[in-house]
């Protein structure tokens, strides 16, 4: 961070003290709670980063603060500052205000359906308007005042616009003039710096030539911006463009690239799409790896009573109204991925990028993004013995009858539509999560300390979690083999569920209170885990893998062997599942290990992912007992 954010500083939408987050693209500063709001909005609303644990190029945050501090909020809620507002009962949130339906129809009204933004008189031609516009901007960015350039923006005006008559683009006349927070703003906002003038010069060259050094290796950075981030998201490196180094292909931490046939015609396919199907395929991905490493950074620094809270539900990129169906449903299948085949897709990505920058792309009669996304993630449906795990669709879909029947897909949006929306009867069942926790705060430590003692020599077993946990990783090709498939998605035939077919399905639930006794002993350890992950200290992931392990174990033998609800038994896979998994990627950062990974960096996404999962289970775990138990 270039400066130390100043204790003056509010929440720009609740007026809340200290706020931690910026949204990037509208230049403010937010709190936690409402930075929740932002994160449901998506991307092309609101681009969130933590002011504190997100990597930040300089100038880039140097903009956002420039912005907060030039009164870039009053853009956002201009018709708020009339005083006819206040008399006709509009106002803007307040810290005392509840997340949702409060400060989440707030901040949807102000940046999803901008109802506070100044509204320009009403002309026919709204084509003239835009383009009067960006001819503003055209002319306002050889200044440094940024805010007058984000209002043009906000009122329609483009950033890639070519000026008729000048025959460039604004990047052109800021990297001219030299002015880097402009470039900064009008990459934000979808500028390319690759963009040739009359002249076939581009904003990188005008830089060079006006002798502004950081502004023409900023412009490069940003070109790259894509492949650069898919890189660091995997192996915590950056290519050295200064050299020339325009691309990094990390390989995988074990080595086990999966080289399955339908690999195989994923990759081909991915090859043979147009270049403009591939860059939107590219984005897509992009915006997942934003979304997994937002909640990684949610998750290690909000307190363990909100891991459970309505606050963490993003559990897939939320819709973007700009985007066909079918291209917002494989945005959302990209949650469905484990870590490996993540990180198979994104290598695949930065491989490809790397051969169509550097020759022709392949020809292809038939360019379908759907079918790739479907044949990678097609591997672990079939494996699946009982794959009811939630799609995470929230948009229908007619393409899926080869992964899963009509009824077993209903009864999925049944589940998702009731544990996983935000709609007013899930944030309820939240908000009485949340209050239980509050409720039950001081009795916890004095329960953790029962508890270590009565688990001293014993360990209950619990009937979903039969993977034996002393594996060495890398004894046998038959543990290789097991540790591979233990990265499956959960529902997998490695954790397959056991109870015995005679026994009946039983309704009985734990207690809520217990249930959120043990989610607190879960969430605790995992962000004694996740500030380890912070702080680089490989040697403590093991260690706090056994914790969770153990709390996990803990938690699933509250259950009956064989629940009645779908729900139940689906969470319980995740949570056991996720657990062993943990171990299993933990184990390969111990010392003297022979799996000891390459790239620790990649073991490290993984094991945040895993606890990620095991959080998500528990939550569901609370919220379905809850519900049941009102019942």
């Amino acid at each position: 961070m270039s400066k130390r954010l100043r204790s003056s500083e509010v929440c720009a939408d609740c007026s809340g003290p200290d706020p931690s987050w910026a949204s990037v693209n509208r230049g403010t500063f937010i709190c936690d709670e409402c930075c929740s709001v932002h994160r449901s909005l998506g991307r092309h609303i609101s681009q969130v980063r933590h002011l504190k644990h997100t990597p930040w190029p300089p100038t880039l945050l140097q903009m956002v603060e420039t912005l907060y501090n030039n009164g870039a909020n009053s853009i956002w809620e201009h018709s708020l500052l009339d005083p006819a507002s206040i008399m006709s009962g509009r106002r803007k949130a307040n810290p005392q205000d509840k997340v949702h339906p409060n400060k989440a129809e707030f901040i949807r009204a102000k940046y999803q359906m901008l109802a506070f933004v100044h509204r320009l008189p009403c002309r026919d031609d709204d084509s003239v308007t835009a383009k009067d516009l960006s001819k503003q901007l055209h002319s306002s960015v050889r200044t440094g005042n940024l805010e007058t350039c984000l209002r043009l923006l906000s009122l329609g005006a483009q950033a890639n616009f070519f000026h008729p008559e000048k025959g460039n683009t604004p990047l052109h006349v800021a990297s001219k003039a030299g002015q880097i927070l402009q470039a900064e703003l009008l990459a934000v906002y979808g500028a390319d710096p690759g963009t040739q003038d009359s002249s076939g010069k581009t904003p990188v060259d005008y830089a060079r030539q006006g002798g502004h050094q950081e502004l023409a290796e900023r412009l490069v950075e940003i070109q790259y911006e894509l492949t650069d981030r898919l890189a660091f998201y995997l192996c915590g490196r950056k290519p050295d463009h200064k050299n020339g180094q325009h691309f990094i292909i990390p390989q995988m931490a074990d080595s086990s690239l999966d080289l399955s046939e339908l690999a195989k015609a994923a990759k081909k396919k991915l090859q043979s799409l147009s270049n403009h199907l591939f860059e939107e395929l590219a984005m897509d991905v992009y915006d997942e790896v934003d979304r997994r490493e937002t909640d990684a950074v949610w998750l290690a620094t909000q307190n363990h009573s909100t891991l459970v809270t309505e606050t963490t539900v993003v559990p897939f990129l939320p819709v973007n109204p700009e985007y066909s169906s079918t291209r917002n449903q494989g945005r959302q299948k990209l949650a469905r991925f484990n870590a490996h085949e993540f990180a198979t897709l994104v290598i695949d990505i930065l491989s490809d990028a790397k051969r169509r920058q550097q020759g022709s792309p392949l020809s292809s009669s038939k360019d379908n993004v759907e079918l790739i996304l479907k044949t990678v993630s097609h591997q672990h449906s079939i494996e699946s013995q009982d794959n009811d795990q939630p799609d995470y669709d929230s948009v229908a879909s007619d393409e899926d009858t080869d992964l899963e029947t009509t009824a077993s897909k209903a009864n999925r949006q049944k589940s998702l539509d009731s544990d996983l929306s935000d709609g007013p009867v899930t944030v309820q069942e939240f908000l009485e999560v949340k209050n239980a926790l509050v409720a039950s705060e001081a009795k916890i430590q004095q329960l953790m300390k029962a508890s270590r003692l009565e688990k001293q020599n014993s360990t209950p077993e619990s009937d979903y979690d039969n993977t034996p946990n002393d594996m060495e990783p890398d004894d046998t090709a038959s543990s290789r083999k097991g540790r591979q498939r233990s990265m499956v998605w959960p529902g997998d035939s490695s954790v397959p569920d056991t109870a015995e077919p005679h026994v009946a399905p039983s309704p009985t639930l734990p207690s809520t209170e217990d249930v959120i006794r043990k989610t607190e002993q879960i969430t605790k350890n995992i962000q004694e885990l996740l500030r380890a992950a912070q702080e680089n200290k490989h040697d403590s992931y093991s260690p706090c893998s056994e914790r969770i392990h153990v709390a996990v174990t803990e938690m699933a033998a509250l259950f009956p062997k064989k629940p009645k609800s779908d729900m139940v038994r689906t969470s319980l896979r995740l949570l056991t599942s996720s657990a062993y998994r943990l171990q299993s990627e933990c184990r390969k950062t111990l010392p003297g290990d022979a799996g000891l990974p390459a790239d620790v960096q990649l073991v490290t996404q993984q094991v945040i992912q895993c606890a990620y999962d095991i959080a998500k289970a528990a939550k569901q775990l609370v919220t379905v007992t809850t519900k049941e138990n009102s019942n």
